[in-house]
């Protein structure tokens, strides 16, 4: 008994996995608006009604898309900050984690640039206070290397965030182009968050 219960939570779990992996996708493509929840079954090979057994509705669906991206951005930003040796190589690993996470997720990336405004109050609070804390994370870092206001700061981060989010959606998907595109990143990142802001006065 424990061992088909087991079985049945494993495959459970899976058509999960499945149904975020979908909606992502096809909320990436058509937007959130322009997606069914047929659609998104359809998609993993359920009916529309069929995935009410997994979640409630489309928005609760958008909603776990957006807020498992965001907690999977802060367990790894803490986990590539905590394992850096000093604050130069701390700045770098979360410039490298963010860049390979975007260029990796350029779907829930995109989705989460552009339906935010569809989530659910509760889901819009739980998305937010995630992104708050990831943000943090950097400005931390960063403040380990520059000084600055704390507006400043964080208008260094969100930036960078900026210019990392909106390249994968441009990108060539081959092996090459994404090293070479991690590369270009990566150093762009470091320049902005870095820069001098008296440059070009």
């Amino acid at each position: 008994m424990t061992s088909m219960s087991t079985a049945r939570d494993r495959a459970k779990a899976e058509r999960t996995d499945a149904l975020l992996e979908a909606a992502a996708r096809l909320f990436a493509e058509r937007g959130y608006s322009g997606v069914s929840l047929e659609d998104i079954g359809s998609a993993v090979g359920v009916s529309g009604p069929a995935v009410y057994r997994h979640f409630p509705g489309k928005q609760a669906l958008l909603g776990a898309v957006l807020a498992q991206v965001s907690a999977d951005l802060v367990s790894g930003g803490t986990e590539v900050s905590d394992r850096a040796s000093d604050a130069q190589d701390r700045m770098r690993a979360l410039i490298r984690f963010h860049v390979e996470f975007a260029l990796g997720n350029a779907d829930v990336i995109r989705v989460q640039d552009r339906d935010v405004a569809h989530l659910s109050d509760a889901d819009r609070a739980e998305v937010r206070r995630l992104q708050r804390t990831y943000i943090d994370l950097w400005i931390a870092a960063l403040s380990e290397l520059r000084s600055g206001t704390a507006e400043d700061q964080r208008l260094r981060v969100q930036a960078c965030f900026g210019l990392i989010n909106s390249t994968p959606h441009s990108t060539r998907s081959s092996a090459r182009a994404h090293a070479e595109t991690a590369g270009v990143l990566s150093a762009m990142a470091i320049s902005a968050l870095l820069a001098d802001s008296t440059t070009g006065q």
